[in-house]
């Protein structure tokens, strides 16, 4: 009996496998490149820049960039990859495409590295309609900003003839936000710094919108700007108290060599670094004012540091740190109740450095009050509270020691002056007021 030959089996089975090998290859990507293109909004103004960002497993080979108008094709960018990375970015500014203002079509072909199509790769061609604008946002003032003094807040009106990325004011280049309202003005608190001079606030103050395409209007805004005395003091620092900050905040500079560098690295880096964390939290600000008339001071409490006191501290002859007290302090019974300042949503709850545990009330337009040192919190983040509202105990956490409140107004994430806000005449000349006497 003959032997059957196996050799047939062995062919068809290496065929097979190179047909399933070819397949998986040639078939395992049969999508092109996804497409995604910034500004998303359907605009772009004359000096904007495109983005164009594609992904693909396969790897990215090439993209070529054209604009149809007026049944016209125009390339305006082409390149090919030596390497075909899963992500690649690219960007086309719009200066040199001659453009004029009107609408457009701007044509994408990404092409993958795949071997789809016999190693041509896979092709995606998006088709996105755009609209070359040119023209800035033109900003109305509806309210002169009133008389403000050094530390304090000034309020803003106004309207944008077209919907826009972002507007508000810039203080000497920061720029705290205006809040779109129901009958389409914008309103916006903005802070005069304590660390500037009249003359200089004056000069450094600016109203700007950005439109869906990227132009920019920016324009010198007006403000009456006065000078406000602040205290100055010099403290020794001593032996005693330098341990004791170590003992409590040791934690905060674990590489402090010795307790005058602990103090010293909590006075500088915690501190700056807690400032820039409320500047975050001021970006979460309510669009709509949540409070009511002048704010609640703790009951029965007396003073015992105001706004912007400017502190020197002095070691063995020498002045080696400074600081400003960025709030208002106030002394009553010890674990006295602290009443929410005015009505809003508590926005932070928890301990932050120098401030120890301290709760944050939004009460919209980028305006919040703070209370800190508290040895108790009763709220937590989210809770919607009335004016007056126990919200914890006065207490000596953080950078501390004796029983108090640390209260505190921020506007545009910046500290402010708080008894401005304590005061209802200034409460109605400076806000309510104005803005009832605002034709509607």
């Amino acid at each position: 009996m003959r032997k059957k030959s196996i050799f047939p089996l062995i062919l068809g089975f290496a065929i097979l496998t190179v047909l399933f090998v070819g397949g998986y290859v040639f078939l395992k990507d049969m999508d092109g490149p996804v497409i995604h293109v910034e500004p998303a909004s359907g605009r772009i103004s004359p000096q904007g820049v495109l983005k164009i960002a594609m992904v693909d497993p396969s790897g990215v080979r090439s993209v070529s960039v054209g604009i149809r108008k007026n049944n016209v094709a125009t390339s305006v960018f082409s390149r090919h990859f030596e390497q075909y990375l899963p992500e690649r970015t690219v960007e086309i500014p719009l200066g040199g495409t001659n453009l004029r203002e009107g609408a457009f079509d701007l044509e994408i072909r990404a092409t993958d590295g795949s071997m789809a199509g016999f190693g041509q790769g896979n092709t995606r061609t998006l088709l996105l309609p755009l609209r070359l604008d040119a023209q800035p946002p033109r900003i109305s003032i509806k309210t002169t900003p009133p008389n403000v003094h050094r530390g304090g807040t000034a309020l803003v009106k106004y309207t944008v003839d077209e919907e826009t990325i972002r507007s508000g004011v810039l203080v000497a280049g920061y720029f705290v936000p205006g809040y779109l309202q129901k009958d389409g003005s914008y309103l916006c608190f903005f802070p005069f710094p304590y660390s500037m001079t009249a003359k200089d606030y004056k000069n450094a103050v600016e109203i700007t919108a950005t439109d869906l395409a990227g132009n920019v209007t920016k324009s010198r805004l007006t403000v009456m700007s006065f000078e406000r005395a602040f205290k100055s003091d010099t403290l020794q620092l001593k032996e005693d108290f330098l341990g004791a900050v170590q003992n409590k905040l040791g934690k905060l500079a674990p590489e402090a060599a010795t307790p005058l560098d602990c103090w010293l690295y909590i006075n500088n880096q915690v501190r700056a670094a807690n400032v820039l964390t409320l500047r975050e939290i001021a970006g979460e600000s309510a669009a709509a004012m949540l409070w009511d008339g002048a704010f609640a001071r703790l009951p029965r409490s007396a003073s015992r540091a105001s706004f912007a006191d400017h502190r020197f501290f002095a070691w063995q002859g020498r002045v080696v740190g400074e600081s400003f007290h960025l709030g208002f302090d106030l002394a009553s019974v010890r674990n006295a109740e602290v009443p929410a300042g005015n009505s809003g949503r508590v926005i932070f709850s928890g301990n932050l450095g120098i401030y120890g545990n301290m709760v944050v009330i939004d009460h919209g337009l980028g305006c919040m009050s703070l209370y800190s040192h508290l040895s108790e919190r009763f709220v937590d983040v989210g809770e919607v509270v009335g004016k007056g509202r126990a919200i914890g105990k006065t207490g000596s956490t953080g950078l501390a020691f004796g029983d108090h409140l640390h209260f505190g107004i921020l506007v545009g994430g910046m500290e402010v002056n708080p008894l401005e806000w304590l005061d209802p005449k200034w409460i109605r000349d400076n806000i309510t007021g104005r803005l009832a006497a605002v034709p509607q």
